[in-house]
């Protein structure tokens, strides 16, 4: 009872402080980014009620899904909408503890996890509770979860929180070879072929959210915008705005770095595909990990990084963790740097970043540097404890009696999963 009241009395004490971020009792330099909440998604709240998606805001850049957290705060009407809105995030923030607490339990299995989850969320501050990215990574803790001994229910998990935000297919890529694949892509296509048919006949504009996307720039927090933030210094002209939601770089040579992130995109897409044909083994760990490294890549290689981003890899790595065989502690505390980093960049001295100075510059330098040294290392331990690791390939249809782990205790944590 110790081992868990101690994780759970420092939640309610992190998350208390995040509750007064949020609601401004207590206020933190920089721009307020509660703003969101109460501006544009209560807007995009209002006309989700006449029964249309928000076509016409270029900020809506999410799949027909993500209308179910944006109207979510209705089910509170006794509640203002931005505070019903904080209270269901802190919500899925306690569903999170609490499911990687019992996954923690048994041989095998470690409190790590639920601590990664403890000490990271907070690391973001108030943004954490001002984006609905907490509960996407719900959905996506449970999905991850539940992928050992049932499949078909994490596959569906995984397709409705596709759904929500895109990124949660990533969790499919270590389902194991065989019945497990079946099952759990098999039900995540389904699942997110249903609803996407639903929100097609129910809304209008349900995949207009493409558009958006596809016209998107740099935005000045991620990798590539670290050459715009020096070139203002050499002479470039170009300018930072307001423009499709967030803040980009905008002028000479903005196209060609974007459409080089996007290459970058899809090289980490075959480099995972490369790594799903080579591997040879799949452990209790597998699924986790490759989740936490796709996810590594793609936030990595996007034109944007914006913080709440971090609430998904600070999931993911919480889930590698709750298993004590896992490769994954020394990115998961890469991720965990790299999000306290980004709540100095954002909010506290954004206005430097915006600005390109030398500690705004310096600040982004170390947080994108983090991410690529986490991308690096999760990676390569994935490749190495799946592809050139000694041991024969598994049979995914008879990947629990077979499947071989590097230690008992990943025996162990895979039948107690």
């Amino acid at each position: 009872m110790a081992r868990v009241a101690a994780p759970v009395a420092a939640w309610v004490l992190t998350r208390a402080g995040l509750l007064l971020l949020v609601l401004k009792a207590v206020t933190l330099p920089g721009p307020d980014v509660t703003s969101d909440v109460e501006v544009i998604y209560r807007g995009w709240y209002e006309v989700l009620r006449t029964g249309t998606f928000p076509v016409d805001d270029v900020s809506w850049q999410y799949p027909p899904g993500a209308a179910l957290p944006v109207l979510s705060p209705g089910l509170l009407p006794f509640l203002g909408y931005a505070h019903a809105f904080f209270a269901l995030a802190c919500a899925a923030d306690a569903a999170v503890l609490a499911l990687l607490l019992r996954a923690g339990r048994g041989a095998g299995r470690s409190r790590a996890g639920a601590w990664c989850w403890v000490a990271g969320v907070p690391l973001l501050g108030p943004t954490a509770y001002a984006r609905y990215d907490v509960m996407v990574t719900a959905v996506a803790v449970a999905a991850l979860l539940a992928a050992a001994r049932r499949p078909a229910v994490a596959g569906a998990l995984a397709g409705f929180g596709a759904m929500l935000k895109v990124w949660p297919v990533l969790l499919l890529l270590g389902a194991a070879r065989g019945r497990a694949t079946r099952l759990s892509w098999g039900a995540a296509a389904g699942t997110a072929a249903g609803a996407a048919l639903l929100a097609a006949v129910a809304l209008p504009g349900a995949f207009d959210f493409v558009t958006a996307q596809r016209d998107r720039g740099t935005e000045v927090e991620s990798l590539g915008a670290l050459v715009f933030h020096v070139g203002r210094h050499h002479g470039w002209d170009g300018t930072v705005e307001l423009h499709y939601g967030s803040m980009e770089f905008l002028g000479p040579g903005v196209g060609l770095v974007s459409d080089l992130a996007l290459g970058l995109s899809v090289l980490a897409m075959g480099w995972l595909v490369l790594w799903r044909l080579r591997a040879r083994e799949f452990t209790a760990t597998t699924g986790c990990e490759a989740a936490f490294a796709g996810a590594l890549l793609f936030t990595t290689t996007s034109r944007v990084i914006s913080p709440q981003y971090m609430i998904w890899l600070v999931g993911l790595a919480a889930v590698c963790m709750t298993l004590r065989a896992a490769r994954m502690a020394l990115p998961a505390g890469l991720v965990l740097a790299a999000t306290a980093v980004t709540l100095a960049e954002f909010p506290v001295w954004f206005g430097e970043v915006v600005g390109s100075t030398g500690f705004g510059i310096a600040l982004l330098a170390l947080r994108n540097g983090l991410l690529v040294a986490a991308t690096v290392v999760a990676c390569r331990r994935l490749w190495r404890s799946t592809v050139t690791a000694p041991g024969r390939p598994v049979d995914g249809d008879a990947a629990m009696p077979r499947q071989r782990g590097r230690s008992a205790s990943a025996r162990n944590g895979m039948l107690t999963w």
